[in-house]
């Protein structure tokens, strides 16, 4: 069975546990159903349709696993898809969280999801003076106990990228260094495609006249509508480093090899006094002036030794060497 949880709660307080069956099921004023599901069978969202009359398409959607963050509404229920998301390595995962929401019942059902939704259920389940306003409170602690789950992954994100950063400025990034940034800046613009759609989800929760939320249940969905928008800016900040670590790379690099073509111009510079004069004396002809001079050897070695000297000052001095 792929049924985590199967609760009545009863003025706020769990009563007993729900099976599944293949009949409409009803439950009495002060209560409701919190179910929770992960990767479940088709039989098992049959049965939890025939309970709960859940929309066909719903019931498809949530089977499939791979849907974009959305909502739907259906009569008098609700449907709401959002994205879960955990680090492995360097690698963005993600995972999908659909929630059938009624007047009297909750079911979510999760796929790739690497955190279960126990602790959550137990902290709401200390907090019964909440849980008793019913369904649309859980809803608004799944979708805040996903939204807290991408920042601290965001911020892990970043710190690697500062780490990059800091290596940038004493040496060469290496090639597969060049290769994790792009592979992180193209997680990162996956991660801000999916954060839109979870804005707009949470922004028609806060705004919108729909059914099974409670008017007093907006400000909290308008706290988590807040985390959202906070993650957003992270992420656009965290892109705009992830490039600037790169364009300084290149500027570093560029700069580098320009010191090297510096330092080899110079010294092709000293060497060419005594190259070019060497190469004179070096001719074979006979009748060649200062060939009889007595201590021409040492006055040509003096002079290209003064020469050279005066260029490498020079070139010191400029910075070249």
């Amino acid at each position: 069975m792929t049924v985590i949880a199967s609760y009545i709660y009863r003025n706020g307080k769990r009563a007993e546990e729900v099976a599944l069956q293949s009949q409409s099921f009803a439950t009495r004023d002060g209560e409701f159903v919190w179910i929770g599901l992960a990767e479940p069978t088709s039989d098992e969202m049959d049965s939890l349709k025939m309970m709960f009359g859940l929309h066909p398409l719903a019931v498809e959607d949530a089977l499939n696993g791979q849907q974009v963050p959305k909502i739907d509404v259906y009569g008098d229920q609700l449907f709401v898809v959002i994205k879960t998301a955990h680090l492995e390595g360097d690698k963005i995962a993600y995972g999908e969280t659909c929630i059938f929401v009624g007047k009297l019942h909750l079911i979510s059902v999760r796929h790739g999801s690497a955190k279960s939704h126990k602790g959550l259920r137990e902290q709401l389940e200390h907090s019964p003076q909440l849980l008793e306003h019913g369904p649309d409170y859980v809803l608004h602690g799944i979708i805040d106990f996903v939204v807290d789950g991408y920042l601290p992954m965001v911020e892990t994100m970043e710190d690697r990228v500062l780490e990059l950063e800091k290596h940038v400025l004493i040496s060469f990034l290496e090639r597969e260094q060049i290769r994790r940034i792009f592979r992180m800046r193209r997680q990162v613009i996956k991660f801000q495609r999916v954060l839109g759609p979870m804005s707009e989800v949470v922004g028609k929760l806060t705004h919108l006249d729909l059914p099974c939320v409670d008017e007093n249940s907006k400000p909290f969905f308008r706290d988590v509508h807040d985390h959202v928008r906070r993650v957003e800016s992270v992420v656009g900040g965290l892109r705009d480093i992830i490039t600037s670590v790169f364009e300084a790379s290149n500027l570093l690099e560029q700069q580098r090899q320009g010191t090297i073509t510096r330092q080899l111009a110079a010294w092709a510079a000293i060497l060419a006094v005594p190259t070019a004069i060497a190469g004179i004396y070096g001719m074979n002809f006979e009748h060649m002036p200062e060939l009889g001079t007595e201590y021409g050897y040492y006055v040509v070695l003096t002079v290209i030794v003064v020469v050279c000297g005066i260029l490498y000052s020079r070139f010191r001095k400029a910075g070249w060497l």
